[in-house]
Order: C-alpha cells, then structure tokens, then sequence
C-alpha cells in the first residue's frame, strides 16, 4: 500500500522529465550562441563541478539567480566575454519560461497528491532549496525537504533517499520515489526499498544505458501522467 511519497526536484518538477542541460543548450541555440555540443557539455559539466565545489551559491539566491550563476560558470570556461551580461540574461530568460510554466503546470498534480500523501523532497542543491521553492510557490506542498548541501549526502548514494524515507517516518516499501534521473533517482530508491516511478522525457544517454539493465516500476512521459500512475500502482499492489 502507497502511504508517502518522495520527489526529486530538478529535472523532475521544474521542467517536466527534460535534463538541464538539454534545456540550456537549447537556450544557448535560441540566442545565437555558436558552439558545438561537445564544446557546451564540457562547459556544463565545468560549471556544475565549480558550484558544487565553490560557495558561489548562497541560501537566499532564487532559481533565476541560480541560472544566472550557472551560465556563468559555463560563460568562463568558454571565454565568452563579448556581450556578456546581456547573453547570460537572455539565456535565463529563455530558461525561466519553461520552468515558469512548467511548475504552474506541475502544481496541479501536486494539489491533487497533497490531499492524499504526505510528501518529502529529496534533492541535490546548493544550500539554497527553501529559498527556490518560495519563490516558485512550492514550498508548502512538501512536508519536509533533504537537500544534499545540507545533509552531506548526494545522490546517487542512496543514503539520501534513507533520509528521505525517515523524515517521512515510513517504510521504505510504503513510499514511492518519484524523478528523471535513472541513475540518481531510481536505482538509489530501490537499493533503499521504495517503489519508484520514472518520468523519462529527455534524459540523457547515461540513464537510458543503465536503464537497459533494470527497470522501474512505472514509468511516465508527463509530470501530469503521476496521480493516474499512483491509482494504478496502488490498485496493482492491493491486489
């Protein structure tokens, strides 16, 4: 029987099954910048070790800001410097768009899961997650956060998804994780013990790879797909 649930946050609810790095460079591309897609993972990738290295983001710092510094990041590594306020601005607000909807989009799941599960977030981030979910309008759905800054704990070590499972004050086989990534979210969660369920869009190829190897236990292409999957699983394991 389903009594709680688990979310991951970016990937996940923020912009609907699709990786982030496939949502920047797509911004990259409506902005005119000119690189080739190796040329802008390596700056990715770059950039994402710098601010999980770095204190570059801090507790009050919403998501825009948090796309602001990113693209920075990636913005130095290339040695892109012409224009370059006015590029990274743009590509944020490219950014922002999607995940402005995205999210509005995503409450109505969330109101209608609320009302029957309580509900636990379990994210890699920055020290700055209460701050991003305020401002999104977020923040009250989830009855507790494990944010990997603040825990000590990344995914895919599925000692956060553990934590995750305590603050929720379940069993593990009672809760269902809910996330984009494969490899960070649902083998985690199932070397934990909970059900998972897998919104795959537009991952990448390391998760489609490992997922050749496992499987989860429902998968979706729409965040809005996730109550009618939850009646599913929960009629299938009632049975």
């Amino acid at each position: 029987m389903i009594k709680g649930l688990l979310f991951d946050y970016g990937g996940t609810i923020d912009t609907n099954g699709r990786h982030w790095a496939n949502v920047i460079w797509e911004a990259y591309q409506a902005v005119g910048i000119m690189l080739t897609y190796e040329q802008f993972l390596e700056a990715y990738t770059f950039g994402e070790k710098s601010l999980a290295i770095n204190p570059i983001i801090k507790p009050h710092h919403i998501f825009s800001e948090v796309l602001h510094l990113k693209i920075q990041q990636q913005f130095l590594y290339l040695k892109l410097d012409a224009d370059f306020e006015s590029k990274i601005a743009a590509i944020v607000g490219h950014c922002m768009k999607l995940v402005l909807s995205t999210v509005e989009n995503a409450k109505k799941s969330l109101d209608v899961l609320a009302d029957r599960y309580p509900m636990v977030l379990v994210s890699n981030f920055y020290g700055n997650i209460q701050s991003v979910l305020t401002d999104l309008g977020l923040i009250g759905y989830f009855n507790d956060i494990v944010e990997s800054a603040v825990v000590g704990v990344r995914k895919p070590n599925p000692a956060i998804y553990q934590l995750g499972v305590d603050r929720i004050g379940l069993d593990a086989a009672a809760c269902v994780v809910i996330g984009d990534s494969f490899k960070k979210d649902i083998i985690p969660a199932k070397e934990v013990g909970c059900k998972t369920i897998w919104l795959n869009v537009d991952g990448i190829e390391e998760d489609l790879v490992l997922a050749g190897n496992g499987s989860a236990d429902i998968q979706i292409d729409d965040f809005g797909a996730l109550p009618k999957a939850l009646q599913k699983m929960s009629n299938a394991f009632s049975l």
